[in-house]
């Protein structure tokens, strides 16, 4: 296992609590100097907040522990390909490397979709890595929201079923 595996898995580890708070199963790890600085997993559902996702709060949690808003020399490994909310912030807090796990065709920010991350007319870019561990991020997401479909059907005949 190389060392982005390392990390990754680590990322996947965060992804799993995600799962377990019925959150979508995405999770995120900044390392810096070896070392992991910050890590998180998505609480949309349980903040009610757009804002709560895997990346977003791993940057608010490095910055605080190591006091500036700059993360040069930090890489953010997460199971899910970006979204232009969280890219943005991680320009914005200056993340020098991005690796991820499973794309994301319908929003991804880091190169599917459209690429804000490597934009050279941004002050800013990430070096970008695409595909790491990414069987075992994209099945953890097909599963989840497999599930989630099965349990909107069954909720929806159950509902008919009482009207009638």
């Amino acid at each position: 296992m190389n060392q982005d595996e390392r990390f990754m898995a680590a990322a996947i580890e965060q992804a799993k609590i995600a799962l377990e708070k019925k959150e979508v199963p995405i999770g995120a790890v900044i390392v810096k100097d070896g070392e992991i600085i910050a890590a998180a997993h998505n609480l949309r559902e349980t903040k009610q907040n757009a804002t709560a996702h895997a990346e977003v709060l791993a940057i608010n949690q490095a910055c605080e522990k190591l006091g500036t808003w700059r993360l040069e020399g930090a890489t953010l490994y997460v199971t899910l390909e970006p979204c232009p909310m969280c890219a943005g912030a991680l320009i914005m807090s200056r993340v020098e490397r991005v690796v991820y796990g499973a794309k994301d065709p319908k929003g991804g920010c880091a190169g599917t979709f459209m690429n804000l991350l490597e934009d050279e007319r941004f002050n800013h870019q990430c070096e970008v890595l695409s595909g790491v561990c990414e069987d075992s991020c994209g099945s953890m997401l097909t599963s989840f929201f497999k599930d989630l479909r099965e349990r909107k059907k069954k909720a929806k005949k159950s509902s008919v079923n009482q009207e009638r």
